[in-house]
């Protein structure tokens, strides 16, 4: 037999449901108290208006007794700051969580990773003794400066319209850039502002738009963020390119590991695979190649195989000079 609703609805609920709507979003009171009306409805109970209002009131009044923050003032939405609703874990699950909340910590995330270890109660204990990190972020991006750029920024990615930043390369030497289509992006333990310049020109590409339009702020550096104008973005994504490249010898069977990176053509006898990647930053793919060694060969576009030339020539010249250089002073 189906549950009579009347029986499922008590106090506890009524908390429960008002936790549930200030998870999703900060509401006010009126919004709080439409939603709880129709929710009381449902549960075979009379929804007064003003009865409502009270019982949000007072049931507020009795979580944040419990240790469950919740914020508001007289003019602004009530909003879930934290909420030490107790959760029971599994030995798997704690070791989990405090793994992702030691990664998040050693990764320059302290804030973030403190929410993880007060939401399950976890002690360094939890975390695996097998796991040891070494990220070293050249900032806390918890850091209150920091977290405010950070902020401002989230704002903007969801207006989606032109903004600028001031950005300082070295303390003092400050400039003001025009930011389109931008995101933030996590590259090998550090956060960037990665951002499409609409006015850059590139010395590469005689097109619009490019890769070279592509750039990349370290948060850190970015002194401020201006208001958003009323320029819409101009793209809906990124401009990319794609380079073809060899990979041999010790990489000659790779498996593709980013979404970017497709097999096109695997040798029979196993001596090489072809890949195809597309790209939206030069600078990264170049120290990901240049990583890689003799191992991989760019095969396209030609304006890059040349580039990668240039950069292996460099490395060689700098090896024969110190060689040379060692070899005077032993004589």
């Amino acid at each position: 037999m189906p549950s009579n609703p009347s029986k499922d609805y008590n106090q506890i609920a009524f908390a429960l449901e008002i936790l549930r709507l200030l998870a999703e979003k900060p509401r006010r009171r009126e919004e709080l108290t439409d939603f709880l009306s129709i929710f009381v409805e449902q549960h075979g109970k009379s929804a007064d208006t003003a009865d409502i209002k009270q019982k949000v009131t007072r049931t507020i009044r009795k979580l944040r007794d419990c240790g469950i923050e919740i914020q508001s003032t007289t003019h602004s939405p009530y909003k879930l700051v934290e909420s030490n609703f107790p959760l029971l874990l599994s030995t798997q699950q704690r070791e989990a969580l405090a793994t992702a909340a030691y990664f998040l910590a050693d990764m320059g995330f302290s804030a973030q990773a403190s929410h993880i270890q007060r939401i399950g109660n976890l002690t360094e204990a939890d975390i695996p003794a097998s796991i040891k990190l070494d990220f070293s972020p050249p900032v806390d991006y918890s850091e209150k400066k920091v977290d405010i750029i950070v902020r401002q920024l989230q704002e903007r990615f969801e207006q989606q319209c032109r903004y600028t930043i001031r950005y300082e390369s070295k303390p003092g030497e400050g400039r003001i850039w025009d930011i389109d289509r931008s995101e933030l992006r996590l590259h090998e333990g550090v956060l960037y502002l990665f951002a499409f310049i609409p006015d850059w020109r590139s010395w590469r590409f005689d097109y619009w738009h490019n890769i070279d339009q592509n750039h990349i702020f370290r948060l850190d550096k970015i002194a401020s963020v201006g208001a958003a104008s009323d320029t819409r973005w101009v793209s809906c994504d990124f401009p990319t390119l794609k380079v073809r490249y060899r990979m041999s010898g010790q990489l000659a069977n790779y498996n593709p590991r980013r979404k970017d990176e497709v097999v096109i053509y695997s040798d029979p006898e196993g001596k090489f695979r072809e890949i195809e990647a597309t790209i939206d930053y030069w600078f990264w793919f170049r120290q990901r190649i240049l990583k890689y060694g003799s191992n991989v060969e760019i095969l396209s576009p030609q304006k890059l195989v040349e580039e990668i030339k240039k950069e292996y020539h460099k490395i060689w010249e700098k090896f024969l000079a110190k060689e040379n250089s060692n070899n005077h002073s032993s004589t």
